[in-house]
């Protein structure tokens, strides 16, 4: 692979010093773990933690513009000094919401004006955007998230994701930049350049991820339109609490950072694919509101078997994560009956033939992805109403999954679950 553009921009335009080469070695290094990333959430995440560590900056967030219905949402939000203040493994709560982009708001400015604002001080910026034609200034900084946490926001870097010159995509926000002593300075002309052009790099692998994503999202559209319990903020849910479990799992097991990355990438999007397999599967059997017959969960259970059948052979370690999470997301911790498929060759599984189950997986025989997913499914069923029943309280869900430990679901992954427990119930409220 030649080098790309943003590292040929730099080499251009900056003579080679210690500090310039170290900084072209990041960026080779960002670029690297940037385009490995499939999954557009965990990208914007990456895209942000990237430009933060660019421009030494404490805090920031992302955004996501929607040009057709004018909204701007906020994905992610990281913050240093706040994180430095929770226990190891702990995240800052989470935060998501949207609102309409107007030139009131810096995000809202930015996403409509394409124009970047390195404001130095954002409690002190001058009345008027433009001095010398006198144009008052449109927006205001929103000091509501400060004083809500009792930080200070003093610099703001805030420039749009463009693709092709004309497409935004969201909006980027590094806060308050630091000196070699941790001194909140502004951002200078140094750091809002390199910013600058890595936005326009990551501009482009967020359009690439996105077309990636849509690829997944029509599939589960499919299996949307066959079995109307399984929405598109269904599987979502799933996907943002696998995520959330397996980032607390991999702190409590210690597993490497590198690791980490490239299988929360991979599980977010193989979550998304748990119940394809249900595009086999008959709309009498989906849709029947009252109890199945013997029959007719011998069929359903076999929509593991035809998901799993839609990424074999694997060609990829991706395709595998989804095989396994489509085929075994069913199967019990302590083995019992109820589990299913098990040992099966699910490839002579045909539609609207019952299945004959294998013998039983149990523990670490179910890969870990399955058993992950196995429980933010679980969850988000019981969380919200079905045809067959109602929405049960968070109360009375936490009391079964903590009753199912060690039976239904792997101990450690239920561990982990209950300490990110108020983070999942924040995105089970954000995601409707």
């Amino acid at each position: 692979m030649g080098e790309s553009k943003f590292v040929a921009w730099l080499k251009r335009n900056f003579s080679s010093t210690s500090s310039h080469d170290k900084k072209i070695k990041q960026v080779l290094d960002l670029e690297h773990r940037l385009s490995n990333i499939r999954d557009v959430d965990i990208l914007l995440e990456s895209i942000l933690t990237a430009a933060r560590a660019l421009a030494n900056a404490d805090a920031g967030s992302i955004y996501v513009y929607n040009e057709k219905t004018n909204i701007i949402s906020i994905r992610h939000g990281q913050n240093d000094t706040l994180q430095r203040k929770l226990a190891p493994g702990e995240k800052l709560p989470y935060t998501f919401f949207s609102f309409p982009a107007t030139p009131k708001s810096i995000s809202g400015y930015v996403a409509l004006s394409k124009k970047s604002l390195n404001i130095s001080d954002v409690y002190n910026m001058n009345e008027f955007e433009d001095a010398e034609e006198r144009i008052p200034r449109p927006y205001s900084f929103n000091s509501a998230t400060d004083q809500a946490t009792g930080y200070h926001t003093k610099s703001m870097l805030t420039i749009p994701l463009v693709v092709n010159g004309e497409e935004v995509l969201g909006v980027l926000q590094v806060i308050n930049a630091q000196d070699e002593r941790g001194k909140v300075i502004p951002f200078d002309s140094e750091s809002e350049l390199y910013i600058t052009q890595f936005a326009s790099y990551a501009s482009q692998a967020l359009s690439n991820a996105q077309y990636s994503n849509r690829m997944v999202m029509k599939m589960t559209t499919m299996a949307n339109l066959k079995d109307p319990k399984e929405t598109g903020a269904h599987v979502e849910r799933v996907a943002a609490f696998s995520l959330e479990i397996y980032d607390r799992y991999a702190s409590n097991k210690k597993i490497p950072v590198e690791i980490r990355e490239k299988f929360r990438d991979m599980l977010k999007i193989a979550a998304r694919c748990h119940d394809f397999g249900k595009v086999g599967i008959r709309d009498k059997i989906l849709k029947k509101d009252g109890p199945l017959t013997d029959e007719e969960r011998a069929i359903m259970q076999g929509h593991t078997c035809l998901g799993a059948q839609l990424f074999s052979p694997p060609a990829t370690d991706l395709e595998q994560m989804a095989l396994d999470v489509t085929l075994h997301h069913h199967e019990r911790w302590d083995g019992g009956d109820r589990g299913y498929p098990g040992a099966i060759d699910f490839m002579e599984v045909e539609p609207e033939i019952p299945i004959k189950k294998g013998p039983s997986l149990k523990g670490e025989e179910i890969p870990l992805a399955a058993r992950i997913v196995s429980l933010a499914d679980v969850y988000d069923a019981l969380r919200h109403s079905r045809s067959y029943k109602q929405e049960w309280t968070f109360e009375r869900t936490m009391d079964i999954v903590l009753q199912e430990r060690g039976k239904q679901f792997d101990p450690d992954v239920v561990d982990a679950f209950v300490q990110v427990s108020e983070r999942i119930e924040a995105i089970n409220r954000a995601i409707s």
